[in-house]
């Protein structure tokens, strides 16, 4: 269902807190939802701007199933077949996201509740937001997530990875590259612009199968976005860099400073009396819309060369870092190519965990037990050096102006298929049903 469906089934089912005194967006907006544990919360009135804002909605998995109208059971499955068989979104004339344009001299971010998360962030931000840009080499677009930082009333700076697909389509475009960005948007649109998918794959395709995503011409770019959308900016990346950092990032810490490229925004068009959606950004939210979608693209790979059972980016790994694989192994190096398969499905991936069916993935005490009585350092473990990592990791090689470098390391957490030993299995008591005694 569409952000604003979901807020009203949750405030039908009383899950919805409502915030009616006024907050700040400085600090004060941050710290309520945080306070609150992350649960859905709508805050009626907001000090800086006439918008209200909302929070939490993907902040579980169960939130984030019921928002798709789907089971737990189903997400891995749903998710892995939106990703394998993209369908194009119905291109409609009118939408709702077009309600109210404001162009030119209209365009004033200062307006918008743009958030300072804690004291050591270097400006005001929108973690929340997901941008649609078309690389003219190949006339495809893409969709992904980039944080931006306020600049004035009509400038961003954004955080754009190098070597990713925004940073490639700005070079292929000869360094300034037309941009939609869009704030309040449906949980399968999140996810999809969580996911990376091949070259030349719409993410709104995967958004299309995930859950009906219709989508409009912008009004002054030529990028498609989704209909329903709260409010779309429309803009530029220009040929200029400012100052970008520092800022809380996935990983809890506070990530450096960069000169990153500025956007200049020329046209917001938003729905009338718009919701404006925000993150908390290093928490469960970020978490799950970052790591989550990581889950199937692994699930895919190691089912290439084994039958994987189910696949966990945990949190304790920052939800990108560390991923537990479950398979059903039939040969002796299963294991080992499950492993493998993992780094290949998630390239920002760091350490994994291969275990048999046997074990919860979801239970860390029972990973732990796997790998205390199941693996072996000098026959199980697999250690590559200088590999392509991820920016996030504040351990690897972060050097400006190349790819983040770091070491990975895979565990054979799994039973060997011919033992001699006792130990592999766990045994346990009978089951008692207590009612009967008490």
């Amino acid at each position: 269902m569409d952000l604003r469906s979901f807020i009203e089934s949750l405030q039908e089912s009383g899950e919805l807190a409502k915030i009616t005194e006024p907050v700040s967006t400085e600090y004060e907006l941050a710290g309520i939802i945080n306070a609150l544990g992350e649960r859905p919360v709508f805050f009626e009135s907001v000090k800086e701007s006439v918008f209200p804002v909302v929070a939490g909605l993907v902040s579980s998995k169960e939130l984030i199933c019921r928002s798709l109208g789907i089971t737990k059971e189903q997400l891995l499955p749903k998710l892995s077949l939106a990703i394998e068989n993209p369908v194009e979104p119905k291109l409609v004339e009118k939408a709702v996201c077009q309600e109210v344009v404001h162009t030119s001299a209209d365009v004033d971010l200062s307006k918008l509740p743009i958030m300072r998360y804690t004291d050591k962030d270097g400006g005001k931000y929108i973690a929340s937001a997901v941008s649609i840009i078309k690389d003219p080499k190949t006339g495809h677009q893409n969709m992904c997530f980039h944080r931006l930082m306020f600049k004035d009333r009509n400038h961003f700076v954004a955080r754009i990875v190098e070597n990713r697909g925004t940073d490639s389509a700005l070079k292929n475009a000869g360094g300034e590259l037309d941009i939609a960005i869009c704030v309040g948007v449906s949980t399968a649109v999140l996810l999809a612009a969580a996911t990376s998918l091949p070259g030349g794959v719409d993410e709104l395709g995967m958004a299309n199968v995930l859950e009906k995503t219709d989508v409009v011409k912008c009004k002054t770019v030529d990028l498609r976005v989704p209909a329903d959308a709260e409010f779309v900016f429309e803009g530029r990346i220009i040929n200029e860099k400012a100052t970008e950092g520092p800022f809380l990032d996935l990983t809890g810490v506070v990530d450096r400073v960069r000169q990153q490229p500025v956007i200049e925004v020329k046209c917001i068009t938003h729905r009338k009396d718009p919701i404006y959606q925000t993150i908390l950004a290093g928490k469960n939210e970020h978490k799950f819309l970052m790591g989550m979608p990581k889950e199937p693209t692994i699930y895919n790979e190691v089912n290439k060369v084994c039958q994987c059972k189910d696949v966990y980016v945990t949190p304790g790994g920052c939800s990108w870092l560390h991923a537990v694989v479950q398979i059903h192994k039939t040969h002796a190096d299963d294991g080992r190519k499950a492993i493998l398969a993992a780094f290949e499905g998630h390239k920002s991936l760091k350490h994994a965990v291969v275990v048999d069916e046997d074990i919860n993935i979801y239970d860390p005490h029972d990973v732990e037990w796997a790998i205390a009585t199941r693996f072996q350092a000098d026959k199980n473990l697999i250690v590559m050096s200088n590999q392509s990592g991820s920016s996030l990791d504040p351990s690897g090689d972060l050097s400006e102006g190349k790819k983040a470098t770091t070491a990975k390391a895979g565990m054979d957490a799994t039973t060997p298929i011919v033992t001699t030993g006792k130990g592999f299995k766990k045994e346990d008591y009978i089951k008692i049903d207590l009612n009967k005694y008490m």
